[in-house]
């Protein structure tokens, strides 16, 4: 029994030591952004070179349980959750590269895998003790669990429609400014959102449509997207909500 005990003891102390040792600002992930990411676009080519290093800052993303991501500050969880999805993103594509499109991961006809979500439904990793897929950290996490709707910027799935892969990781000490930057470098991107004031019309990622309801809780969505146009948008502007580009977002 004293044995047990010690055993026990021992275990305690090393979860403890290990979530208290959690490296938050997730240095090894932030030098592969670094190294293989240029303007948004991602080196996969690179990161299947990197292959073990990436897999490395994974296995440390698993071995946090539950209860240390309880322990957690909000900001902590955040740059957790949104640092996971990215580099498990990268992981699911290098693990079928090459491939010209997220939405080839699954069935053979990519339209079937997209409209079913599949990419995104498909169970490869391990995260807060059981199996997990991206649409959970998204879905069932991060927009559940905070009120903050920039994590849609931060967030990437491996598109030429996305908002770019940052050549940073998310950390908590910076959170507020990365998620703010990544908004404004999103809308300020003439080829995903504009606005024509000749003729009062604003066109708009379809991310403003999916995730609606994210964006007006607590303000209309043109005043939410406001602070990244030049010109005022009238609140009857005509919103057109462009076409998705589902290429991969691949450095060339």
């Amino acid at each position: 029994m004293k044995h047990l005990f010690t055993l026990f003891l021992v275990l305690g102390l090393s979860q403890t030591l290990f979530a208290q040792n959690f490296d938050h600002k997730h240095n090894v992930w932030d030098q592969l952004l670094k190294k293989h990411v240029k303007n948004g676009l991602v080196s996969y080519k690179g990161f299947v070179s990197d292959a073990t290093t990436l897999n490395g800052y994974l296995e440390g993303l698993t071995k946090v349980t539950e209860s240390q991501y309880q322990s957690f500050s909000d900001k902590e969880k955040m740059s957790f959750l949104i640092n996971a999805y990215n580099a498990f993103t990268v992981k699911l594509i290098i693990d079928h590269y090459p491939i010209d499109s997220i939405t080839d991961i699954g069935s053979p006809i990519s339209k079937i895998n997209l409209a079913r979500g599949i990419p995104w439904k498909k169970e490869f990793f391990s995260l807060l003790g059981k199996s997990r897929h991206l649409d959970w950290i998204e879905h069932e996490k991060l927009r559940k669990d905070f009120l903050e709707p920039r994590i849609h910027f931060a967030i990437v799935c491996a598109s030429i429609g996305c908002p770019n892969l940052q050549s940073e990781a998310y950390i908590p000490t910076n959170l507020e400014k990365q998620l703010q930057s990544a908004k404004l470098g999103f809308l300020k991107n003439p080829k995903k959102n504009s606005y024509d004031k000749t003729t009062n019309t604003l066109y708009l990622s379809k991310i403003f449509n999916w995730f609606q309801t994210d964006f007006t809780k607590k303000t209309t969505l043109i005043q939410f997207v406001q602070d990244g146009f030049e010109d005022t948008i009238k609140p009857d502007a005509k919103i057109i909500y462009t076409d998705y580009n589902w290429d991969l977002n691949e450095l060339k």
